[in-house]
């Protein structure tokens, strides 16, 4: 069985647990609190060397880290990753765009804001910036939205739960979503799919 080394409030965590779920594959979970420096120690830097959560380890010992290539991994040979040569690049297409135009900004202002205790005055000299960049990402995510039901493929994928993850807890980050119906739109389509749970969601544990 995989196991899922995993912050239950972390978006890129959610990611993996969702998909998990709605591809019908076992994992337990291991409990990983990055504010409490549990991703620093010695144990959890043999697993992943960039001390950062998610990880996964597979049922044969292998390790996995990074969210979106982790779920690359999973989505292999599933109907949430396209065969199609154009599709399947389209598909990281978007998540390249969630890890570099989305969740810099997005997650972590979230992050700060909503996580951190005092963190709004830590960072209060970059919010500005924050929400430019964020609302900037949404902007491009709306347009394409006003003409798709999905990102990638004309189908649910892996690309949607990417951005899904911090879309819908963008409000923690002080994101004001009313200005983008398409995106309002497609996040309730997300949640209408087969097999979806929210983030509080936690495999049984045997």
């Amino acid at each position: 069985m995989h196991v899922l080394y995993s912050m239950q409030n972390s978006g890129n965590c959610y990611k993996l647990r969702l998909a998990m779920h709605q591809l019908g594959i076992a994992f337990s979970l291991v409990d990983i609190d990055i504010l409490k420096g549990e991703s620093r120690t010695p144990e959890f830097l043999a697993l992943n060397p960039n001390g950062k959560v998610p990880a996964l380890k597979l049922d044969d010992g292998r390790l996995l880290s990074e969210s979106n290539a982790i779920l690359f991994y999973l989505a292999e040979g599933t109907a949430l990753l396209p065969e199609d040569r154009f599709c399947r690049a389209e598909v990281l297409q978007w998540m390249f765009f969630e890890q570099y135009s989305h969740e810099p900004y997005i997650a972590v202002a979230r992050y700060w804001l909503s996580l951190v205790k005092g963190g709004r005055d830590l960072k209060a000299h970059l919010i500005d910036d924050w929400m430019d960049r964020g609302h900037q990402a949404f902007a491009v995510m709306e347009r394409h939205l006003e003409k798709h039901d999905f990102f990638a493929a004309g189908r649910y994928t892996i690309a949607d739960i990417a951005l899904y993850a911090y879309t819908h807890v963008a409000h923690e980050g002080d994101f004001d979503l009313s200005a983008y119906p398409a995106i309002r739109t497609w996040l309730d389509r997300v949640t209408r799919q087969k097999d979806h749970v929210t983030m509080a969601w936690r495999p049984a544990q045997a």
